[in-house]
C-alpha cells in the first residue's frame, strides 16, 4: 500500500510539472522569429492571405488564449493539427516516436552491458592495466563528440569495410511492413528474419554512435559505486566465509552498488529520447528529433509543442519507474 500511494503521489505530481514545462515552451516558441502564416503560404502571398490565415490558425489572438485552447485541446487527448501537413500531430508523431525509442533502448542496452561490466572489473581489478585502459577509454567516451563519431564510424564500417548500412531504418528497396512501427518487433511478427537480421544491421552504428557517452558515464560511476561497496564491512564478511571472489562481486556487491547506476541510466534514457538529434541527422534515422527540427524550420508550433510535452511526459515517467526500482534492488529503501 505504501508503494501504491507513493507512485499516486509522483503521479499526481506530474501534473504541476507538464503544465509549467508546456507554459515555459509555449513562451519560448512563440519568441522564435517568423510567421508561421508567411511560412506557409511563402513570401509572394498577399496581405490579405496573411492575414485570413492568421485569424484561422488562432495566431491573432492574445497568446493566453492561444494556450488555454492549446490546453483543453491536449487534456481532450488531442494534440493538434500540424500547419505545414495538416495531419493530426498524434497520428503523425507516433511513428517518428518509435523510431527514436527504439534506438534509444537499443543504444542503453549497449551502454548498460559494456559500462556495467568495465565498472565492475575495473573496481575488481583496481589499479590493474585493465583498469587503466577502461577509465582512459571512458574519459575518450565522455569527451568525443558523437557527430564525429557517427561519421567516423560511417567512413570505416560502411564506406571502406562495407560491413554495415550508413543510413536509414532497413533497406528502401525491401521495406518493413509497419505494424506496430518499432522494427524488430514488427520484422518477428511477420516471421521475416532477413528483415530483422536487416533492421540491426542498420541499428548497430547509430546505437554506438548515441550509446558510447552514456556507457562512458556508468562505467565511471560503476566503478567509483562499486569501490565504495567493496570496502564495505558485509563484503569482508563475505569473503572472510570462505566466498568465491566472483560469487562476492556480483551477488553480493552489485545489488547494492546499483542505486547511482540505475539514476545515470534512467537519466541518459530520457536525454536521449530528447536528445537524439544529432544522430538522427546523420543516420538519415526518422526519429522524434529530426522531427522537431524540421518543424522549427516551419515555425509549425503544434508540432513542436505537443512533441516536446510527450517527450517531457516519457522522461518523467523514466524517472518515477527509476524511483521504484530503488525499493525493488534495496530492500532497506522503504516508500512511506
Amino acid at each position: 500500500m505504501a508503494l501504491l500511494s507513493y507512485t499516486i503521489r509522483r503521479l499526481l505530481m506530474l501534473i504541476p510539472v507538464l503544465l509549467g514545462m508546456s507554459l515555459i515552451v509555449f513562451a519560448i516558441i512563440r519568441a522564435i522569429p517568423g510567421d508561421p502564416a508567411l511560412t506557409i503560404l511563402g513570401e509572394k502571398a498577399s496581405a490579405k492571405a496573411l492575414e485570413d490565415l492568421r485569424q484561422q490558425l488562432g495566431l491573432n489572438n492574445p497568446w493566453y488564449v492561444q494556450y488555454f485552447h492549446y490546453l483543453w485541446d491536449v487534456l481532450r487527448g488531442d494534440l493538434g493539427v500540424s500547419l505545414h501537413t495538416k495531419a493530426p500531430i498524434a497520428k503523425e508523431l507516433g511513428p517518428y516516436l518509435a523510431a527514436t525509442i527504439e534506438l534509444t533502448l537499443v543504444s542503453m542496452i549497449f551502454a548498460v552491458f559494456i559500462g556495467v561490466n568495465a565498472g565492475i572489473i575495473s573496481a575488481w581489478k583496481q589499479n590493474s592495466w585493465f583498469d587503466y585502459i577502461c577509465m582512459l577509454v571512458a574519459l575518450i567516451g565522455v569527451s568525443m563528440p558523437v557527430f564525429w563519431l557517427g561519421l567516423m564510424e560511417q567512413w570505416l564500417f560502411a564506406q571502406e569495410l562495407k560491413w554495415l548500412p550508413s543510413i536509414g531504418r532497413d533497406n528502401p528497396r525491401d521495406p518493413v511492413t509497419a505494424i506496430t512501427h518499432f522494427y524488430i518487433i514488427d520484422a518477428m511478427l511477420a516471421g521475416r528474419w532477413d528483415h530483422l537480421r536487416d533492421v540491426i544491421e542498420h541499428l548497430i552504428l547509430p546505437s554506438i554512435a548515441l550509446g558510447t557517452i552514456p556507457m562512458a558515464i556508468i562505467a565511471r560511476i560503476t566503478r567509483s559505486s562499486m569501490l565504495e561497496v567493496m570496502r564495505s564491512d558485509y563484503i569482508r564478511t563475505a569473503r572472510a566465509k570462505g566466498l568465491g571472489q566472483f560469487f562476492v562481486v556480483y551477488k553480493h556487491a552489485l545489488k547494492n552498488a546499483l542505486i547511482p547506476v540505475l539514476t545515470i541510466v534512467g537519466l541518459q534514457t530520457g536525454l536521449l529520447i530528447g536528445g537524439a538529434v544529432l544522430t538522427e541527422t546523420i543516420f538519415g534515422w526518422p526519429g522524434v528529433g529530426r522531427y522537431i527540427f524540421t518543424a522549427i524550420g516551419n515555425r509549425d508550433y503544434p508540432v513542436i509543442q505537443s512533441s516536446i510535452l510527450v517527450i517531457a511526459t516519457i522522461f518523467v515517467l523514466i524517472n518515477l519507474l527509476v524511483d521504484l526500482l530503488y525499493a525493488y534492488v534495496d530492500p532497506r529503501i522503504k516508500y512511506r
